[in-house]
């Protein structure tokens, strides 16, 4: 396994996903932000959405998070997509870059979903083999993001913490927590989010996460009446994921964290909102650690050391 580059610009605050109705305004204004996420594929074959998205990347830190390169797939990843992402990087200097635990490419199509994989020894090697071909086509490290799912496997051999936990051992990619979805899958499946979140902090090596994300989603009805949760992006993160993100902040401390608005997208002060209540748990965290051990880690500016 070759040593990858893992220096990141993108400081350990809470974030916002930039989506383009809201570009032009960020490029002018600079309105107060810690950094921004955007999804790489909205800018492969768009000019004049890239050039502006240059000019925000001139004043704030910028991730990459795709959702195109299919992990997961048998048939191994679209390298004229991998070659696409990796022309971005080189012109956008992103902090991370980060991509999903997940299929969604077939025959050669690409399908609207982010689908979930069996957590099997055999798509374990195939994932390990795709993530380590796109690393060494990027020179750097990705972060691998749990996605939301809405069932479980039968036939699988290990959990989704573990899966992951795998993957990074073998590949030195990082991970990429998404609270609202453990919250979302732990509820589609009848579970408690907190135990979920326990076993991924006990399945995890603490240094291998490098980011957290937060999102809204949806709660429908299914035709038997049951509840299912929608990872739709589309609304404010409810309560119950705000409780689970401090208790991920416990369990890997102070990390960079990005609010996700991808559908029904409200005014940007909305998101400014929500960011900045991240922003105030991180703080909460940081004093609270500095308070216990009067030591602060000087390899991560403001996130207080564990004694």
């Amino acid at each position: 396994m070759t040593r990858l580059s893992d220096s990141s610009p993108i400081p350990a605050r809470a974030g916002i996903g930039l989506r383009l109705p809201h570009q032009s305004m960020v490029a002018t204004e600079r309105p107060a932000a810690a950094w921004f996420e955007v999804h790489p594929e909205n800018y492969m074959a768009d000019e004049a959405a890239l050039v502006e998205l240059e000019q925000v990347r001139a004043h704030y830190p910028l991730s990459l998070h795709a959702v195109g390169l299919s992990l997961g797939s048998a048939a191994g990843v679209d390298l004229a997509h991998v070659a696409r992402l990796r022309a971005l990087s080189e012109r956008l200097a992103p902090g991370l870059i980060s991509d999903h635990l997940s299929w969604s490419m077939a025959n050669g199509q690409f399908l609207p979903d982010l689908l979930p994989l069996p957590y099997t020894g055999e798509a374990l090697a195939i994932v390990c083999r795709n993530v380590e071909q796109v690393q060494q086509a990027l020179g750097r490290r990705l972060l691998i993001e749990n996605p939301s799912t809405y069932l479980c496997y039968a036939a699988a051999d290990m959990t989704e913490a573990e899966f992951l936990a795998a993957v990074v051992q073998r590949t030195g990619c990082g991970v990429l927590l998404d609270i609202n979805n453990i919250y979302v899958s732990a509820r589609n499946q009848r579970r408690d989010a907190h135990e979920v979140l326990m076993h991924w902090s006990q399945a995890l090596d603490r240094r291998s996460v490098g980011e957290m994300h937060l999102a809204g989603h949806a709660v429908v009805a299914t035709a038997d009446g049951a509840e299912l949760r929608i990872d739709d992006h589309g609304d404010r993160v409810c309560a119950d994921v705000w409780s689970l993100y401090e208790a991920a902040i416990a369990d890997f401390g102070v990390l960079p964290t990005l609010l996700e608005w991808d559908t029904r997208l409200p005014d940007f002060t909305v998101l400014q909102d929500e960011a900045q209540r991240a922003q105030h748990l991180q703080d909460d965290f940081t004093l609270m650690a500095r308070a216990r051990t009067g030591r602060v880690d000087f390899r991560n500016p403001g996130h207080a050391a564990h004694a």
